[in-house]
C-alpha cells in the first residue's frame, strides 16, 4: 500500500468500530480515564482474552480502588478473585508489586511518562503506552500481536517484532491517529483480518492492502 492511504484505512476502519467490538481496556477509557483502573486492567489483559479481563476487572476493583487498599488484599484472594485470567497468580504478585512502586515512588500516582512506566517491574512497552494514550490521552502507540501483524500484512512496515514496529510506526504514521491506532486494528484484528485465513472477502480495506503474508483467506 502507499504510505498516505494509511489515512483512508483508519477513517474507514474507525467507521466500522463499535462499542462492543472495542478492546476492554479501550472501553474503560471511553467511560473513565482513571489512569489506574487502566494500568491494572492492561495488566490483566496480557494474554487473557476480553471477557474474561472485564470480569477481572470488574470484581478486583469491587475489593479495592486504590492502590493502598490493593497492598492490604492478601495475595491469595487477588489470584481467587481475578481467576481465569491467564497467569493469574503471577499477574497477581505484578499487581502488589506495582501497587508498593506506586505508593513508595510516585506518591501513588500512576506516572505519566514512558520512562516511569516502564520502570515499574511488569509494565512493558504495550501497557505503558496504552496507558499514555488511553489515561491520559497523550501521543502513544501501544503496539500488540494485532498491530504487529496487520501493520504489515497492509504493506505499510516490515519489521520483524512488534517493537520494531512501533519505532516504525512513530517514524511514519500520522501522530493524530496514534491514540485511536491500536483501538481500531486489535478490533479488526479480532473480528476480520485474523491471524490465520483473515475474511479478506468481507474486509472494508481489502482494496489497499497488499496481503502480505497471507496464503488462505475466506
Amino acid at each position: 500500500m502507499q504510505d498516505s492511504q494509511i489515512n483512508n484505512v483508519i477513517k474507514i476502519l474507525q467507521k466500522e468500530l463499535a462499542v462492543g467490538t472495542m478492546p476492554i481496556v479501550s472501553h474503560l477509557a471511553a467511560e473513565q480515564r482513571d489512569p489506574f483502573v487502566i494500568l491494572i486492567s492492561t495488566l490483566l489483559s496480557l494474554r487473557t482474552k476480553d471477557e474474561v479481563t472485564a470480569a477481572a476487572t470488574g470484581k478486583i476493583f469491587q475489593l479495592a480502588a486504590t492502590p493502598q487498599e490493593m497492598l492490604k488484599i492478601p495475595l491469595t484472594k487477588i489470584a481467587k478473585t481475578i481467576y481465569p485470567v491467564g497467569f493469574y497468580r503471577v499477574k497477581a504478585r505484578t499487581i502488589h508489586h506495582a501497587c508498593r512502586e506506586l505508593i513508595e515512588r510516585f506518591s501513588s500516582k500512576v506516572p505519566d511518562n514512558l520512562d516511569d512506566l516502564l520502570s515499574i517491574k511488569g509494565v512493558g512497552r504495550k501497557t505503558a503506552n496504552l496507558v499514555l494514550a488511553l489515561a491520559y490521552g497523550k501521543d502513544a502507540i501501544c503496539v500488540d500481536i494485532h498491530v504487529h501483524r496487520i501493520s504489515n500484512r497492509l504493506g505499510y512496515v516490515k519489521t520483524k517484532t512488534p517493537e520494531k514496529t512501533e519505532y516504525a510506526l512513530r517514524e511514519k504514521l500520522p501522530r493524530r491517529h496514534w491514540i485511536i491506532y491500536n483501538t481500531i486494528m486489535v478490533a479488526f484484528g479480532r473480528n476480520t483480518c485474523k491471524p490465520v485465513s483473515p475474511l479478506c472477502r468481507q474486509c472494508p480495506v481489502f482494496k489497499y492492502c497488499d496481503r502480505v503474508g497471507v496464503i488462505t483467506s475466506r
